[in-house]
């Protein structure tokens, strides 16, 4: 297979940034008849990334762990379908891809919004760690079931929810799943690592039937995400007062968090290009051109080495891959 040329890593002046809105990123743009599915589309950047899209005219299906609760906080938001998806139990997610293929339908857009943060310990399938099963196998698993549906929509794009947590750590070969000591922000960073990983490779293997990645750091949003994080580290790390109010300025709302994987997934300016980092609605420089420690992509999140290599593994991991009898 050929490798599409790849897109530099730097920014292309979208005329967008750190304040837009998926709505204002979104302005002009006409969804109508596309298809959109969003992984944990219902709460924080995801349901405003949603609601975003569907604003724009756009089908979304919200697969969730919990329908119902899903079902409740889209109510209001119409042409959303909800559908039941656990990314971190490969035979749910085998299920649901099947129920979709069923239905014949081509997919437009793929955002993999899903995600833990900060996540005690835990084990899941086959022993795997939380974070790096949740954020990125599941969605590589989900993605590779369901990519006849995406090659039928045609000039299809993939966005992976990255993160500037990715700089906490590269992929560890020796120990990915963490047996020998956790931390809950080393197994972030790893699993953020791989949502970039994935896109990168991705990119390099769809490209030729019109399918392009990318991979977004959405910016600091106070979200559902922080759902395992006690107010007193958060008070620790400076994000929060003791009442629970917010003393970061460089922070986003929802609406701004949801922005950039919006953006990346439709924006007219990305056509022809694929494979890169993307931040406050641009394509990301590298981290050591970065104006604040939370801004840039590392080198080891942006590896071509790396990305095949982590898609070899997850392949063998989850035992699919749609690319496996490909030159």
């Amino acid at each position: 297979m050929t490798n599409p040329t790849r897109t530099p890593q730097h920014p292309i002046g979208s005329g967008f940034g750190h304040s837009s809105t998926a709505a204002e990123v979104l302005e002009g743009i006409d969804l109508t008849g596309k298809l959109a599915i969003v992984t944990g589309g219902y709460s924080g950047i995801g349901r405003e990334a949603v609601r975003a899209l569907v604003g724009a005219g756009a089908h979304v299906i919200v697969p969730a762990r919990r329908p119902e609760t899903a079902r409740e906080e889209l109510a209001g938001i119409d042409g959303v379908e909800v559908d039941e998806l656990d990314l971190a139990d490969l035979a749910s997610v085998e299920a649901f891809a099947d129920r979709f293929l069923a239905t014949g339908r081509g997919i437009d857009l793929v955002i993999t919004n899903a995600g833990v943060m900060a996540a005690p310990e835990t084990r899941v399938g086959p022993g795997w760690e939380l974070q790096f099963a949740t954020n990125h196998l599941g969605h590589f698993a989900l993605v590779n079931r369901l990519w006849p549906a995406i090659v039928k929509g045609g000039s299809s794009r993939v966005v992976a929810l990255s993160s500037s947590g990715h700089k906490r750590s590269g992929i560890r070969w020796d120990d990915v799943q963490f047996e020998h000591g956790y931390d809950k922000w080393e197994a972030y960073g790893q699993a953020k690592t791989a949502n970039a990983l994935f896109a990168l490779q991705l990119d390099t293997l769809g490209a030729e039937e019109g399918v392009r990645a990318f991979s977004v750091h959405p910016g600091g949003i106070l979200t559902p995400l922080q759902r395992h994080l006690p107010r007193e580290e958060m008070m620790a790390l400076g994000w929060v007062d003791a009442d629970g109010n917010l003393l970061v300025s460089g922070f986003k709302s929802p609406e701004q968090g949801a922005a950039t994987e919006v953006w990346a997934a439709t924006s007219p300016s990305l056509d022809g290009l694929g494979g890169v980092f993307c931040e406050d609605c641009d394509i990301a420089g590298p981290a050591e051109t970065a104006v604040s420690p939370a801004s840039g992509v590392a080198d080891h999140a942006t590896d071509p080495e790396e990305a095949t290599r982590l898609w070899a593994l997850s392949a063998e991991l989850t035992g699919v891959d749609a690319f496996a009898a490909r030159d």
